[in-house]
């Protein structure tokens, strides 16, 4: 069974696709989601091609969630982007991708002293 058979938040990450959320008006950080399906495969069971970004007052991705890419020796492409930083990110469910990437905007924010 495919996982967006079985997995009822997807419809909700799917609605996301296209928006664009302005984070803090002060500081200009912003949020932007990409998710569509496609095909399931092996490199992409969900059946998504997802991309959750955090950006910058100087429109730099400084935080993503994506299955853009491979990063080796990974079989899938699920994997996060921390600034030069990347390493994978075990996908489960649409649900888990949201509080995890919401989680991680929070994280950084607070670490940049934008929200406490």
């Amino acid at each position: 069974m495919k996982v967006q058979e079985t997995d009822t938040s997807l419809e909700t990450l799917l609605d996301l696709d296209g928006q664009v959320f302005l984070i803090n008006e002060k500081t200009r950080y912003w949020v932007k989601f990409v998710v569509k399906r496609v095909p399931a495969t092996a490199v992409r069971p969900q059946g998504l091609s997802y991309s959750l970004t955090l950006h910058n007052a100087d429109n730099e991705r400084v935080l993503g969630f994506d299955n853009a890419h491979a990063i080796k020796p990974h079989p899938t492409h699920d994997h996060r982007h921390e600034g030069e930083r990347v390493k994978p990110y075990p996908y489960t469910d649409a649900l888990t991708l949201l509080q995890d990437f919401w989680q991680a905007v929070d994280k950084h924010l607070q670490q940049e002293g934008i929200i406490s």
